[in-house]
């Protein structure tokens, strides 16, 4: 590894940065999912949502306090400021929600977009090292060149890979994301109806 990046020449290092902080965002990503995947907590939605439709909206708040579950917690956080607009108050509460689960993505944007520019840095400084060395020792020594070529091949192959390696997590959460957004949005309007229902019967 070490010989391939000395090979490749400076760009490589970014290239190496690159590749290690995407590494290190997806890990976090995969471990964030997981998290929330074991911490849905559908019993206690459905628990909430017939207190509130009953009218019992301080057993309700009683009910999601110190829940890990993101759509407790929204649905709490909703209920609880319900007085200073339900919807406004759930919707700020997805979007806090929604911020979070986005972390990192942009990071892993930029080195998907960042990664194949490098390499083609990388491929300019090797064909100007080509270009000088050919000058230098003719056309009759070609093995004075390979160098540089080599090292334009290495960094525009790295940088291509860790954006094509990077693009499939980043993809695979962008949908994620997408998905439980829509699902919030569908939880949201559900409880506002079901509010509604709740405070008739107060």
């Amino acid at each position: 590894m070490y010989e391939l990046i000395m090979k490749g020449g400076p760009v490589m290092w970014p290239l190496l940065a690159c590749s290690v902080v995407a590494l290190a965002v997806v890990v976090e990503r995969i471990i964030f999912w997981i998290i929330i995947s074991c911490r849905q907590d559908r019993k206690r939605v459905e628990r909430i949502f017939t207190l509130t439709e009953q009218g019992s909206f301080e057993a309700a708040v009683e009910e999601g306090k110190d829940s890990h579950s993101i759509s407790v917690r929204i649905l709490t956080a909703g209920l609880t400021h319900r007085n200073y607009g339900l919807t406004q108050s759930l919707e700020a509460g997805a979007m806090s929600e929604i911020e979070t689960m986005k972390r990192g993505l942009s990071v892993l944007d930029t080195i998907i977009t960042l990664s194949p520019l490098l390499g083609i840095l990388g491929t300019v400084s090797g064909i100007i090292v080509s270009f000088d060395l050919l000058g230098d020792a003719g056309i009759e020594d070609p093995k004075a060149v390979t160098g540089g070529i080599a090292q334009a091949l290495i960094t525009t192959a790295a940088g291509l890979s860790i954006a094509i390696v990077t693009l499939l997590p980043y993809n695979a959460f962008t949908r994620k994301v997408e998905k439980v957004t829509r699902h919030l949005d569908r939880l949201i309007s559900h409880y506002v109806v079901t509010v509604q229902k709740g405070t008739e019967k107060r």
